[in-house]
């Protein structure tokens, strides 16, 4: 998409301000080019990406549900097998707190084992220091 500009006569040297002049047209050119072109392909990873999170978000949803009907199941089953329906009812509750409890003890670890990146940290001090020098 480069812009059409005047053939300058061969016999002629081109002066500095024309060969400028040039470089500029042709490097804004260029950068509206690449833009162009970044757009075009964000715009193609952007609608795979949505549509990817929307299935993505489907299957959590059916998941979720696949969870129900296996706790509503699993305290039939132990209605059936072992004890009353509330009883049963009160078993799966206690399961899933007690899982919620295990996962939660271990998130927390896991949340206290992160770090603030010291080395970036030191880096970008030390550019900023070198920035304000020169």
């Amino acid at each position: 998409m480069a812009t059409a500009q005047p053939e300058p006569d061969p016999k002629e040297e081109p002066t500095i301000g024309r060969l400028i002049a040039d470089s500029t047209a042709d490097i804004s050119s260029l950068i509206r080019d690449e833009i162009a072109l970044a757009k075009t392909e964000l715009r193609f990873s952007v609608k795979a990406g949505g549509i990817g999170a929307a299935l993505f978000a489907v299957a959590g949803f059916l998941a979720v549900l696949a969870v129900i009907m296996l706790s509503i199941a699993f305290a039939y089953f132990l209605d059936w097998w072992i004890v009353g329906t509330a009883t049963a009812f009160i078993i799966v509750f206690g399961v899933y707190l007690l899982i919620t409890v295990v996962l939660a003890l271990i998130g927390r670890k896991k949340i206290k084992q992160v770090k603030a990146p010291e080395q970036t940290i030191a880096a970008v001090k030390s550019n900023k220091q070198v920035l304000k020098r020169g």
